[in-house]
C-alpha cells in the first residue's frame, strides 16, 4: 500500500501529539527485562518533584537523556529510561498546608492521619502534571513502569536501608547544632542552605567587668541571642586582652557572670576582637563551647520565639526580631550600647522555604558519612565513575574528602517516617516492623527526601528483591544532571549504590549547562525571566525579560514545536552556563521544515517500487555517501563525548549545507528524469539521514519515515545503520572541487551585481571538471564555450585547478561590474578597519560583555573571509 502523500507544510501541533501516542502505544520505552546490564542500556531520570512543572532545565536534561536513549535503541540495545517522581517532602507538605490555611484550618487541627490522606489526594490531582509535560517533549521514558518514592515497595527499601545503616553504627541520634528552618519548622541539611548577602546592624555592647575596672565591648548582629551567652572569648595572642583572660564580666540585662576565655578561632580584627560565646545559637560558638566544656543555653524555640529559663519574663513569646528591638532599647537605656554601624555579610537561608536559618541545638537523627565516602572517592579517582566535563570530579572529590555527618531527620508528616520506636521505659526499637506489646510510640519525624532519592537507581528497579528489571538494567549507564545536586544526590547515590548493591550506580555523570535568562540572570517566574518550555512548543507569552523597553509588551513566542525546542536547547548547551537564545530554537524550527520540504521533493519523485540502496552513478553520489558516513561518525562521536552542541550543529550543517543546498541541487536533473538508481541512492541517503537526526529531532523524522516507500514499523524502533559504502574517493573529491568552483562563481556574481537570470558566457580554463563541467555551468549560470580570444576576456575567476574566464556577453556590463566590486572592496576595507580599531581598544575588550566581544571578533573574521573571496 503506497504511503500517504506528505502535507505541503509541516505542522508540529498536529504531528507531535499523534506520534507521541504511537510511541507509547507501541511500548517503545518499555523494554523486556532480559539480558545483563552490560549488554543493555539504562538511564535513571532525576525524579522531578511531584509538585513540579516543566522548566528549561527539565527540557534540556530530558532532551539530553532522550537523545542518549534513542541512540542506544538504534544500536540494537534494550534501552530503559527509568521514570518516576519524588515525593518532595517539604515542597509537597507546604502546598497542602497552604490549602488548609485557605480552608481556615491547619495540619495540627486535622491531625497526622487526615493530613497525610489529604497529601495523597493532592498528589493524585496534580502529581502527574510534569509527566504529561515530559511526554510533550517527545521523551520515550518507560511510562508503563512509572515509580514514586513513596510507593509501598520503594518505601520498604528505604526502611531496610535505614535499619541496615543503623545496625552498622552509621545512623545515630544526638543533640547537635542543626540548620533550623522556621519556614518549614524542620531541621534541614547543610546542602539545603544557601548563603545570601544581607546588611544588618552591628551592635557594640559593653559587658561590665566584675573587677569594676570598666567593661569589655563585644560586637554582634544578634543581640537577642546574648541572653544565651556563656562566655566571652578573645584571641590568646591579642595583647589588648591578655590581662583579662581568666577574669569575668557581667551579662547585661540577665546579670549572669561570664568567664573571659582565650580561643584561637577569635578574629582580632573583627569588631573589637572580643567575641560573645553562645553555643546554643551559633555553629562556631558551639565548637568553641565544646572545646572549653561550656554550657549550652537556648533562648529561641523552634517556632522562632523567645523561650526558656534564661529569658526574662518580659521577653518570653516575642519573635526574635521583636526581642532584638526590645533588648537594644534596654541596652540603650542602660548606657551599655556603645555604638552601632551597618554590616554587610553572608547569612544562611533555607532553599526550601526561603526563611533565614536559625542555628539551634536539637535532638535529631544523624548519619556518619566517612566510611561510606571512602569507596565513593575511590571509584572516581580510579576512573570507574567519570564526570563530564571532568572539572566536576575535583569539585566532587573536594567535598567528599571533607564530608560531615548528615542530619537525616525532618520534622514533617509527609515522607518516609523513621522506623524507630520508643518505649515509655526508655527502650529504643529500630526495625522495619513495629515491636510487639504496649507502651511503644513511633518517632514522628520523617527522613530527608534526599535519603530516599539516594536509592533511586536500584530501588526504582525493585531492590531489595532480585527482580528481572534489576538484573537487566542495573548498574545504569549515564546520569545527566545539573551541578547544584552533585552533593545532594549524585554523591549519595554513588555511596548508597556501592554500599547496598556492591556496584557503582552509573559509569558516566554528565553535568549539563544551566540555561539562564537572555540577560544572564537566573530563570525565575517571579523575576520575570522564567520561560515555560510549553510556551515555546505551543506558542505562548514571552516573559517580561524579552521586552525591548521597560513596560513594553514582550509579545508571544511562535509555536516552534518540540523538535525545535529540543534541538535549540542541545545547540545552546555546553560545559558552561549559557543564556537562552531564541534564535537557536528558531534555527531548530527551520531545520525541521527544511528536512520536511527536502523529503517532499525526493518522495514526490520516487516511485512506490523504489527501495533505498546505495547506488552511486555520478561523482556527486559518491560525494554525498562520503559526507553522510562522515556526518554519522561525527554526530555519534560528539554524543559519545557528551558534546551535544557539536552533535546538533554538525547534523544541521549536513542537512542544510550538504544534503539540501548541494546534493539535491546537483541531482535534480537526474531525479526529475526518472532515474531509478538515482532515486534509490537518494532514498538511501534520506533514510540514513532520518536515522541520524531521529535522536535529536524525533517527531519530524518519525513522520517523514512513515512516508518512505516500503517503510515498516516505527523509526523509533529501527536498529542499525546501513554499512558505509566504499565510495570512489576521486569522484567525491571531484564534487568537492565543483562545489568550491560554483561558490567562487556565485560570490563573483554577487559582488559584481549580476542579476540571477543573466547567463554569462565563459571559458573553463581548469583541470578536473571532465564529469562536472555541465553542473558548473548550470549552477553558476554560465554558458561554457570552447573558443573566444584573449581579447574577449572581461574578468577571471580563480577556481580549484585553474580559472573561469568570463567573456563579453550581451546584457552584461563588465565595467559596471568592476566598479561595483571595487566599491564593495572599499566598503569591506573600511568595516574591517573599524572592527580592528574597536578590538584594539583595551577599554572595549576589558569592559564589554564577553559575548559582545566574541561577536565582534566573529564579525571581523567573516568580513576578512568575504574580502578574500572577493
Amino acid at each position: 500500500m503506497p504511503a500517504p502523500e506528505m502535507n505541503p507544510r509541516y505542522d508540529p501541533a498536529e504531528v507531535e501529539p499523534r506520534v507521541a501516542q504511537l510511541w507509547i502505544g507501541a511500548g517503545i520505552g518499555h523494554p523486556e527485562p532480559v539480558g545483563a546490564a552490560i549488554e543493555n542500556y539504562s538511564i535513571a531520570i532525576p525524579p522531578p518533584n511531584v509538585t513540579g512543572v516543566l522548566h528549561m532545565g527539565h527540557a534540556l536534561n530530558n532532551a539530553i537523556q532522550d537523545t542518549l536513549i534513542r541512540r542506544a535503541r538504534q544500536r540494537g540495545q534494550r534501552a530503559k529510561w527509568i521514570l518516576g517522581t519524588d515525593h518532595a517532602g517539604i515542597a509537597t507538605q507546604t502546598q497542602v498546608e497552604k490549602e488548609l490555611v485557605g480552608l481556615g484550618t491547619s495540619r495540627e487541627e486535622v491531625g497526622r492521619e487526615q493530613f497525610v490522606a489529604r497529601v495523597w489526594a493532592w498528589r493524585e490531582r496534580y502529581g502527574g502534571r510534569i509527566i504529561e509535560q515530559i511526554k510533550r517533549l517527545g521523551s520515550t521514558a518507560d511510562f508503563a513502569d512509572e515509580r514514586f518514592t513513596l510507593d509501598p515497595a520503594y518505601a520498604q527499601a528505604v526502611l531496610e536501608v535505614f535499619v541496615a545503616l543503623y545496625e552498622k553504627g552509621y545512623i545515630y541520634r544526638d543533640r547537635y547544632m542543626v540548620n533550623w528552618d522556621p519556614g518549614s519548622l524542620s531541621a534541614i541539611s547543610d546542602l539545603e542552605v544557601e548563603e545570601r548577602e544581607v546588611t544588618d546592624t552591628l551592635y557594640y555592647i559593653d559587658y561590665p567587668l566584675d573587677s569594676g575596672s570598666g567593661a569589655i565591648t563585644v560586637a554582634t548582629v544578634r543581640p537577642e541571642t546574648m541572653l544565651a551567652d556563656v562566655a566571652i572569648a578573645v584571641h590568646p595572642d591579642d595583647e589588648r586582652y591578655q590581662r583579662l583572660i581568666g577574669e569575668s564580666a557581667t551579662l547585661p540585662i540577665s546579670g549572669r557572670r561570664l568567664k573571659i576565655i582565650s580561643d584561637p578561632y577569635v578574629k582580632p580584627d573583627f569588631g573589637t576582637g572580643a567575641l560573645k560565646i553562645t553555643p546554643g545559637h551559633d555553629p562556631n560558638d558551639f565548637e568553641i563551647g565544646a572545646r572549653h566544656g561550656l554550657a549550652q543555653l537556648s533562648v529561641i524555640g523552634e517556632d522562632g520565639r523567645m523561650e526558656g529559663e534564661a529569658v526574662p519574663e518580659r521577653f518570653l513569646g516575642l519573635s526574635a526580631a521583636d526581642a532584638q528591638a526590645a533588648i537594644v532599647n534596654e541596652l540603650d537605656a542602660l548606657g551599655l550600647l556603645a555604638r552601632r554601624e551597618p554590616y554587610t555579610h553572608t547569612v544562611p537561608f533555607s532553599q526550601r522555604s526561603g526563611s533565614r536559618i536559625e542555628p539551634l541545638i536539637s535532638l535529631q537523627w544523624f548519619m556518619r558519612m566517612d566510611e561510606l565516602a571512602r569507596p565513593a572517592i575511590d571509584v572516581v579517582r580510579s576512573g570507574r565513575v567519570r564526570f563530564h566535563p571532568d572539572r566536576w570530579a575535583k569539585v566532587y572529590l573536594d567535598w567528599m574528602e571533607n564530608i560531615r555527618p548528615w542530619c537525616i531527620s525532618r520534622q514533617l508528616w509527609w515522607g518516609h517516617q523513621l522506623p524507630v520506636y520508643y518505649h515509655e521505659d526508655g527502650r529504643v526499637h529500630v526495625a522495619t516492623t513495629p515491636p510487639d506489646g504496649p507502651g511503644w510510640m513511633r518517632d514522628p519525624d520523617v527522613l530527608d527526601t534526599w535519603f530516599s532519592s539516594a536509592l533511586w537507581p536500584f530501588a526504582a528497579l525493585g531492590w531489595p528483591a532480585r527482580t528481572p528489571e534489576l538484573a537487566a538494567f542495573y548498574p545504569t549507564d549515564v546520569l545527566s544532571t545539573a551541578r547544584d545536586i552533585i552533593f545532594l544526590w549524585v554523591a549519595r547515590m554513588i555511596m548508597m549504590g556501592i554500599e547496598f548493591t556492591g556496584e557503582i550506580p552509573f559509569c558516566d555523570v554528565y553535568v549539563h549547562s544551566i540555561i539562564q535568562a537572555p540577560d544572564r540572570r537566573r530563570m525565575s517566574k517571579s523575576l520575570g525571566t522564567g520561560i515555560d518550555p510549553l510556551d515555546l512548543i505551543d506558542g505562548g507569552p514571552r516573559p517580561p525579560v524579552f521586552a525591548t523597553a521597560p513596560g513594553a509588551d514582550p509579545g508571544e513566542f511562535p509555536a516552534y514545536g518540540a523538535d525545535a525546542v529540543r534541538w535549540g536547547l542541545l545547540a545552546m548547551s555546553s560545559g558552561q552556563d549559557v543564556p537562552f537564545n531564541e534564535d537557536k530554537v528558531a534555527q531548530g524550527h527551520g531545520l525541521a521544515n527544511k528536512l520536511w520540504n527536502a523529503s517532499r521533493l525526493v518522495l514526490g519523485r520516487v516511485g512506490p517500487a523504489v527501495r533505498a540502496q546505495a547506488s552511486p552513478v555520478a561523482p556527486e553520489d559518491h560525494w554525498i555517501l562520503e559526507r553522510l558516513d562522515q556526518a554519522i561518525s561525527d554526530v555519534h562521536g560528539a554524543i559519545d563525548d557528551f558534546d551535544f552542541s557539536r552533535a546538533a550543529l554538525t547534523l544541521y550543517d549536513f542537512i542544510y549545507a550538504q544534503l539540501c543546498d548541494w546534493y539535491l541541487e546537483l541531482v535534480k536533473p537526474r531525479l526529475y528524469g526518472g532515474d531509478d538508481a538515482t532515486a534509490g541512492n537518494l532514498l538511501h541517503v534520506l533514510t540514513q539521514t532520518l536515522m541520524l537526526a531521529h535522536p535529536l529531532i524525533p517527531f519530524v523524522t518519525e513522520e517523514i519515515y512513515a512516508h518512505l516507500p516500503g517503510a515498516d514499523g516505527l523509526l523509533a524502533a529501527r536498529a542499525g545503520f546501513a554499512p558505509a559504502y566504499a565510495v570512489d574517493a576521486a569522484a567525491a573529491a571531484e564534487t568537492e572541487r565543483l562545489i568550491a568552483a560554483v561558490q567562487a562563481v556565485r560570490a563573483w556574481r554577487d559582488a559584481a551585481g549580476v542579476r540571477p537570470a543573466v547567463v554569462l558566457k565563459a571559458r573553463l580554463q581548469a583541470a578536473g571538471y571532465a564529469a562536472t563541467a555541465s553542473q558548473l555551468a548550470r549552477l553558476g549560470r554560465l554558458e561554457l564555450v570552447a573558443d573566444g580570444g584573449a581579447a574577449d576576456v572581461t574578468a577571471t575567476i580563480p577556481i580549484p585547478g585553474g580559472a573561469v574566464d568570463l567573456l563579453a556577453s550581451d546584457g552584461f556590463d563588465a565595467e559596471a561590474a568592476a566598479r561595483r566590486r571595487e566599491d564593495k572592496r572599499r566598503a569591506l576595507d573600511a568595516e574591517i578597519a573599524r572592527c580592528e580599531t574597536k578590538l584594539a581598544n583595551p577599554g572595549f575588550v576589558g569592559k564589554a560583555p564577553a559575548a559582545v566581544v566574541d561577536a565582534e571578533r566573529a564579525k571581523l573574521a567573516a568580513l576578512r573571509a568575504e574580502l578574500e573571496a572577493l
